[in-house]
């Protein structure tokens, strides 16, 4: 049986993909311009809503982004309030999304790890299992 939504998880999507569409259409604050909003969590009584988001730009930016979105957050706001019908409209803060950025570099990592256990075992003389036998695995 499928999962059910509750409600907050479908305003809390909501509020991300206006929010989303708001920044990329009608912020015209260029701090702001490159920006993914990845997550919204929202307390229960739907006052606040931490905006998650990750910068293109990378982490250097985020101070000046922050303040881009500070000074947007009132109008943001008030547009949230226009295009979904809750009763109450919940402050926004922002905040930087730092698991993109700590997925990429454990990647990093790993490719690393890998590139040499792949070397040491070339090194040894050992064939790993990704090397192709005569008779490509074949028994006959």
């Amino acid at each position: 049986m499928p999962k059910e939504y509750s409600r907050s998880q479908r305003v809390v999507e909501q509020i991300r993909r206006e929010l989303a569409e708001l920044i990329r259409l009608e912020v015209k604050d260029p701090r702001v311009g490159f920006i993914t909003l990845t997550d919204v969590e929202i307390t229960p009584d739907y006052a606040h809503a931490k905006v998650f988001f990750t910068s293109m730009t990378g982490a250097g930016d985020v101070p000046e982004i922050l303040q881009g979105l500070r000074r947007a957050s009132g109008f943001l706001r008030r547009e949230l309030g226009r295009r979904i019908r809750i009763h109450t409209i919940p402050e926004l803060h922002f905040q930087y999304d730092r698991s993109v950025e700590e997925g990429a570099r454990l990647s990093q990592l790993i490719d690393e790890v890998v590139r040499e256990d792949e070397a040491r075992h070339q090194d040894d003389g050992v064939t790993g299992p990704d090397s192709a036998s005569d008779d490509d695995g074949k028994r006959g």
